[in-house]
């Protein structure tokens, strides 16, 4: 069983555009040179650190970017964004998708934490009764999301945790893949690539989370 390393996040995504590291900061600052709208930001598998790195992205590209941001939670996991924001329990994104008038319904839906300089949309609660929600749908969802916002980035569920990461990374304008040092399997992660790449993701580079530092930082950072 082979652990992904630092240098094979690169590798990964060779026949993508390239980033000079697979950290937020350079990605933020690739996006803001490029007409880039809707960011997704998305793991092999649950447990990389996808919402911790959609949050770092989120803040940095608000405190670069010119005009608003918005952070959307698109992973039904029990410990994702809208659960660690207290935000479970609110409308969000399944609201929108059901509803016949997406627009009118933003100003119930989307909302601002005193702590973070973005506005949210929690994942809310999907609605047997409303029936069930498009592709269409979902992108019509995201072109009038990204009208109102200089960028939108998704926290998605995980390629091999179901079928919506997918959907959403063949409608983003960018594919950010999340990968956890020495716990990520080298195997699982370019298979996630090949299966990011066949749904037509635009892949951008990569985030290597929790990456261990076996000498001190400061001197890591000098080589």
């Amino acid at each position: 069983m082979t652990m992904l390393r630092s240098e094979q996040t690169t590798l990964l995504l060779e026949q993508d555009q390239r980033v000079l590291s697979p950290s937020e900061v350079n990605l933020a600052a690739t996006l803001l040179d490029q007409s880039c709208r809707t960011l997704l930001m998305i793991a092999p598998t649950s447990g990389c650190g996808t919402t911790t790195s959609a949050l770092s992205m989120a803040r940095q590209l608000a405190h670069s970017a010119k005009g608003k941001l918005l952070l959307v939670d698109a992973s039904p996991s029990a410990t994702g964004l809208s659960s660690r924001l207290g935000m479970a329990a609110d409308p969000g994104l399944f609201e929108l998708l059901q509803s016949p008038h997406p627009e009118g319904e933003l100003r119930h839906c989307i909302q601002r934490h005193p702590e973070l300089p973005f506005d949210l949309l929690p994942l809310g609660q999907p609605s047997p009764a409303a029936g069930r929600f498009t592709a269409e749908d979902l992108q019509h969802l995201l072109d009038c999301l990204a009208s109102r916002y200089r960028f939108v980035v998704v926290d998605a569920e995980a390629v091999y945790s179901g079928t919506s990461g997918l959907t959403l990374a063949a409608m983003a304008d960018a594919v950010v893949l999340v990968v956890r040092a020495e716990e990520t399997r080298l195997e699982v992660a370019q298979a996630a690539v090949q299966r990011l790449r066949q749904a037509n993701a635009k892949l951008l580079g990569s985030v290597f989370n929790a990456r261990r530092f076996y000498m001190p930082k400061w001197l890591y950072r000098l080589l």
